[in-house]
């Protein structure tokens, strides 16, 4: 009994020694399936590290709207901060960083254009690159069906304000521009020197001008274009109290006295900046030289945009 149980003892120990120096399998070394999926997880959470990293270096604080000393009512500017799974979602086919395809968030102020109090606006954000054309409509219809043609072309949305009484004798064209997408905006009734009128006469001038708007287009104006630019205190406040603002212009291109094109594009281009709102009217000028006026413009890498546009916070 003991021999035999010497000799299971010993064929025991064959097959441990056996098993001992066998390398075919080894419980500490990965088999190649198992490397890849480490190598891929490790480049991922690479990818993923460097985005969070370089993130702050794209990450822009919000700008609160304020009243200027200068510029008066100023809008507000979103911040941006990098949206860092959304980032590495497009940056993980290829696997490396590529500034190109990070994807923003936008923070938005604190104090936004709505929440100041009455003031005239006069341009956007300075750091927006945007502008917003201005066509005030008062007399005159020859040429606004080329002005939207070309601003059709180049799908351009402009700010029409439009007079009153001009509104009432020219319904279609009043629809046309909005049947377009264009903003319709109040230019009093008449064309009146605003800064000269009563309180009950400045309001009767924006209210009588808004109904009339409003049967046309089913949407009562937002915003006072006052004739002349002229305006006070007192028009501004009423606006306000209206939920109307009151917009002027920081780039003019005087089309009124018939400037020939190249003059008036000078004026823009030597005039054009971040923000900017650009006055025209229906004239033989602007409908001559906004064609080039808008490929000029975007080329400086603006884009153009209604004053709705403007006045928001997006960036």
């Amino acid at each position: 009994m003991y021999r035999y149980r010497a000799i299971i003892h010993f064929c025991v120990f064959i097959i441990v020694v056996a098993l001992a120096f066998n390398n075919s399998y080894n419980p500490f070394i990965l088999n190649d399936a198992e490397t890849f999926s480490y190598t891929v997880s490790k480049s991922e959470e690479s990818l993923l590290q460097k985005i969070r990293t370089k993130s702050t270096k794209y990450r822009k604080p919000p700008e609160n709207a304020i009243i200027d000393k200068v510029w008066k009512k100023t809008p507000g500017l979103n911040g941006i901060r990098v949206d860092v799974n959304k980032s590495y979602e497009q940056m993980k086919k290829g696997g490396v960083f590529d500034e190109t395809l990070l994807v923003y968030e936008q923070i938005p102020p604190n104090i936004t254009y709505k929440e100041l109090p009455a003031a005239p606006t006069y341009r956007g954000h300075p750091e927006k690159d945007m502008v917003s054309f201005l066509i005030n409509v008062s007399w005159g219809d020859e040429y606004i069906p080329s002005i939207l043609n070309v601003l059709k072309k180049h799908n351009v949305k402009a700010t029409f304000f439009i007079e009153g009484k001009w509104a009432q004798e020219n319904a279609d064209f009043v629809k046309m521009i909005d049947e377009q997408g264009h903003v319709i905006g109040n230019h009093a009734y008449n064309h009146p020197d605003m800064s000269r009128l009563s309180k009950k006469q400045i309001t009767e001038q924006i209210n009588r001008t808004n109904e009339i708007l409003k049967a046309i287009t089913d949407n009562k104006p937002k915003w006072l274009a006052p004739p002349s630019g002229s305006y006070n205190d007192q028009v501004v406040k009423i606006a306000h109290e209206m939920n109307m603002e009151t917009i002027l212009w920081s780039v003019d291109t005087i089309d009124w006295k018939n400037p020939s094109v190249s003059v008036m594009m000078n004026r823009v281009n030597n005039n054009i900046h971040p923000g900017a709102t650009v006055l025209m009217h229906p004239t033989s000028s602007t409908a001559q030289g906004l064609d080039s006026l808008i490929v000029n413009i975007k080329e400086k890498g603006y884009k153009i945009g209604t004053i709705t546009s403007l006045m928001n916070e997006e960036r």
